[in-house]
C-alpha cells in the first residue's frame, strides 16, 4: 500500500498506523485473530502479518475488514491520518495505491464527522479488475461518474458498461466488480454516501 496524507511521509509510516489500528479495532471487540479470521474470511497469518505492518493490505482484504468493522475505506484510513481540514487542497489528498491490481485512489473529500458523504478519484490501469465479495457497510450509496475511459462495474450480477460522462448510481448489498473496460486506463469519481 502506498499512501501520502503528508508530504515526504513514508508509506512505511501510514502502514504502521494502519496496521496499529486494525489492532485496535480488533482489540475493542475482543476478538483473537482467529475469530477476526473466521469473521472476515482472511488467514490468521495475513491478519498478523497486516496488524504488524509486515505486509501492505491489498484493497480487497481492506475491503473484507471494513465489512466486519462496519466503515468504508475511507473511514479507515482517515483513522489514520490527521483530522480532515475543511478544504482539502489537491496536494493533501491522501492517495492509496494497490499496485497488485492496478488501483489508485484519491480521498478528493475525506470523511468528516458530522457528513455522511465522500468523494473519491478511483483510477484502474487497463486490464485492472477488482472484486469485492460485499460491501464495507450495507446499504451503502455510492454514485460513479466516469471522468475519461471505459469502466465495467458488476453489481447484483447485473454488468454496466460505462464510458466517459456516464453516471451509475447504486445501493450496494452484495458482491461487486469494477474492471477497465478499454484499452487505457479508466478515471472516475466516486461519490459514497453512508446509509
Amino acid at each position: 500500500m502506498k499512501q501520502s496524507a503528508d508530504v515526504g511521509e513514508s508509506p512505511d509510516a501510514v502502514d504502521a498506523r494502519l496496521g496499529a489500528r486494525l489492532a485496535e479495532l480488533r482489540a475493542e471487540r475482543g476478538w483473537s485473530l482467529g475469530e477476526l479470521a473466521e469473521r472476515s474470511g482472511v488467514s490468521r497469518s495475513t491478519l498478523s502479518r497486516a496488524e504488524r505492518a509486515e505486509i501492505s493490505p491489498t484493497a480487497s482484504l481492506l475491503n473484507r475488514l471494513c465489512h466486519v468493522y462496519g466503515r468504508t475505506m475511507s473511514q479507515l484510513l482517515s483513522e489514520v491520518e490527521s483530522e480532515p481540514a475543511l478544504v482539502v487542497r489537491a496536494a493533501e489528498q491522501p492517495v492509496w495505491e494497490d499496485r497488485a491490481s492496478g488501483f489508485v485512489r484519491r480521498s478528493v473529500s475525506p470523511p468528516h464527522a458530522g457528513l455522511r458523504a465522500e468523494l473519491v478519484e478511483g483510477r484502474l490501469s487497463s486490464g485492472a479488475d477488482i472484486a469485492y465479495d460485499r460491501p464495507p457497510v450495507p446499504g451503502l450509496e455510492q454514485h460513479i461518474w466516469v471522468l475519461e475511459g471505459a469502466l465495467d462495474v458488476t453489481v447484483q450480477e447485473t454488468e454496466h458498461h460505462l464510458v466517459a460522462g456516464d453516471c451509475l448510481r447504486m445501493r450496494v448489498w452484495g458482491a461487486t466488480r469494477f474492471r477497465c473496460a478499454g484499452p487505457e486506463a479508466v478515471r472516475y469519481a466516486l461519490v459514497v454516501v453512508l446509509p
